[in-house]
């Protein structure tokens, strides 16, 4: 048996193809432990932002119905199912604008 085992110093080199494979292994699971580390890092700071400021309630014109909402920084927006855009400002809760919406077939 200890006729099979080399002296350190008669020990046989690395194919040099195989020690390219070995250390592109090693980077690539380098990179992957990096990006994994860098999305849960995104994760984290963007699901601990301020959620948007919403108004407790919206008063919507006798007869509209909500249909989607979407917000800037000074107004939001409601889509009406009569296809209207109705813009309120953000802080007073005040209708600011009434946009009817037209269809572009001509």
């Amino acid at each position: 048996m200890d006729a099979l085992m080399l002296p350190p110093e008669e020990e046989i080199e690395e194919p040099t193809q195989l020690r390219f494979l070995r250390r592109l292994v090693t980077v690539l699971t380098a990179v992957m432990i990096g990006g994994v580390v860098l999305i849960i890092a995104l994760l984290v700071i963007r699901l601990n932002d301020k959620p948007a400021l919403l108004p407790e309630m919206v008063v919507l014109p006798t007869g509209v119905e909500a249909k989607a909402v979407t917000m800037g920084e000074t107004w939001y927006a409601v889509v009406t199912t009569g296809d209207e855009i109705l813009i309120f400002d953000r802080l007073s809760g005040k209708l600011s604008q009434r946009i009817q919406i037209e269809s572009a077939d001509q």
